[in-house]
């Protein structure tokens, strides 16, 4: 794989310091140490007011801090842009960054709207020479990366349904503020954008497109608190959704933010002719397979037999993490850049991704066919 990293240091800036920045900081600090190649130079650090870009600069290892991510996208030390502001922010900003010929590493949902997506995957075709990336990191733990490969390979023979959910409890509490994330205008769609998009990211890589959604969705607490009095709550809290793939397999489907006690549920199982696979993010270096002829389902621990796990560790059983998925998301973004086999998602896979959410969000209990 060392053949595909570069050997000239990338140029980096950040847009944003909060859970997802600070990921990205540490795959961004941490990518060449675990996978050689060359540190990236990491440039440029933005977030307001300038002061607090400067704190957060200095703490995770960046040259410079700026409250002005225009200046800091045209950068000509800048090569690459990791997006991790509101999802207002990520259509003006990314397509800021193609614009000038930076390559785009840009954290789900897409943006706002499908529209809005739309045009993003628009200008990224325009721009072959740029590798764009979305943060889908749950693709690139071991234990995923393995059960994709089984289903690729027919461990589990022919896939029949598949059934998923992803849920967490952040929102479950009624008094919680109010915040843009609740808003169509700040956050977009609500538990689809925040988790549901996930949840398709890795059902699609390990079932194929989809060609039909039936779904429904609920807001669980339709007034939330604020300093001006309550306000409503504009975007879905729950989802649930039928789903017809375009291979003519099948599939259930179910995300929610106001699912008390669990905190990051990403469940799914594969149904197959000849097996099942079964996955819980909750307990993520443990894979389920059940093959016929089995008396139940043999436990596969995250180990160097999985992909990616011995560049961190070389025993099996010494678990990986969350943040240990971005690392790999972020060699596997620097290898494209590299000229490597890009792995994606990338813009335009990410729109598919978006069409799925939004079919789900319009469907009312409708089918609503997914286009091509």
């Amino acid at each position: 794989m060392a053949h595909h990293m570069p050997t000239r240091p990338l140029g980096v800036a950040l847009i944003g310091t909060g859970f997802m920045g600070k990921c990205h900081a540490m795959a961004w600090r941490n990518v060449a140490t675990v996978f050689v190649g060359a540190h990236p130079r990491l440039e440029i650090l933005c977030d307001m007011p300038a002061e607090k870009a400067r704190d957060f600069a200095a703490q995770f290892g960046f040259a410079r801090g700026s409250e002005d991510w225009q200046a800091a996208v045209a950068d000509p030390a800048v090569d690459v842009v990791s997006i991790t502001t509101p999802n207002g922010m990520h259509r003006p900003m990314a397509e800021a960054a193609l614009r000038v010929g930076k390559h785009v590493w840009l954290e789900k949902p897409m943006a706002l709207t499908l529209e809005d997506a739309q045009s993003m995957a628009d200008l990224a075709a325009a721009h072959p020479g740029q590798v764009t990336m979305l943060g889908y990191n749950y693709l690139r733990s071991p234990a995923f990366q393995a059960a994709r490969d089984m289903v690729a390979n027919g461990v589990i023979g022919r896939p029949l349904a598949f059934r998923g959910v992803y849920d967490e409890d952040y929102s479950a509490d009624p008094n919680l503020p109010w915040s843009w994330r609740m808003t169509h205008e700040g956050g977009g769609l609500g538990v689809l954008g925040d988790l549901g998009c996930h949840l398709v990211s890795q059902m699609t890589a390990l079932m194929g497109p989809v060609a039909e959604v039936t779904a429904m969705t609920q807001i669980a607490v339709p007034e939330r608190p604020s300093p001006e009095g309550p306000r409503p709550v504009e975007n879905e809290d729950s989802a649930l959704a039928l789903i017809r793939f375009a291979s003519g397999a099948q599939g259930s489907f179910a995300t929610s933010r106001v699912a008390r006690g669990r905190k990051c549920r990403l469940q799914w199982e594969v149904h197959g002719t000849e097996g099942s696979l079964v996955f819980d993010q909750e307990n993520m270096n443990e894979l389920w397979l059940h093959r016929t002829g089995d008396a139940g389902f043999t436990r596969h621990l995250t180990g160097p037999d999985q992909p990616d796990f011995a560049d961190f560790c070389p025993a099996p059983g010494h678990n990986f993490g969350f943040n240990e998925q971005k690392v790999v998301e972020c060699r596997d973004l620097v290898q494209a850049i590299a000229g490597g086999a890009p792995t994606g998602p990338d813009f335009a896979a990410g729109l598919q991704i978006e069409r799925v959410i939004h079919a789900m969000a319009a469907s009312n209990g409708q089918p609503v066919r997914i286009g091509d």
